[in-house]
């Protein structure tokens, strides 16, 4: 930190969060991210339609990882189950949606971004089995 960062109290680091989506084995994961190297506070993630997983009796956008997420140290991140990719393309759900991502930085400075997804492009993906 530079000497004037520190005499006006900054740190010259900042948060930075994503939502992203993982597919691992054949299920979809959800990911909040924080991608930065300072901590982010009161993360929120709104999707602008009903994501719906666990074979559809979960509305994913109510969780409280999504609503209420308190704290989120620099390189850390939340999973959580979307549901088996199968299933989801299967029931025919959203595959195209976009979130808001929004957090407070330490300095009390408010961030947000848009990320668009399309979960169409895991849809065809070939997924190697494990034996056993």
């Amino acid at each position: 930190m530079t000497l004037f960062g520190w005499l006006v109290g900054g740190s010259g680091r900042a948060g930075d969060v994503i939502l992203d989506v993982e597919l691992e084995e054949g299920l979809l994961f959800l990911v909040v991210r924080n991608i930065g190297d300072a901590p982010a506070h009161r993360v929120r993630c709104s999707f602008d339609k009903t994501i719906r997983g666990a074979g559809g009796d979960i509305v994913m956008n109510e969780l409280p990882l999504f609503t209420r997420l308190t704290f989120l140290v620099p390189g850390g991140e939340v999973r959580t189950l979307l549901d088996s990719a199968a299933a989801y393309f299967a029931r025919g759900e959203t595959t195209e949606f976009t979130v808001t991502v929004e957090f407070v930085e330490d300095s009390g400075a408010r961030r947000s971004r848009h990320i668009a997804h399309d979960l169409s492009v895991h849809r065809d993906l070939l997924i190697p089995l494990r034996p056993g």
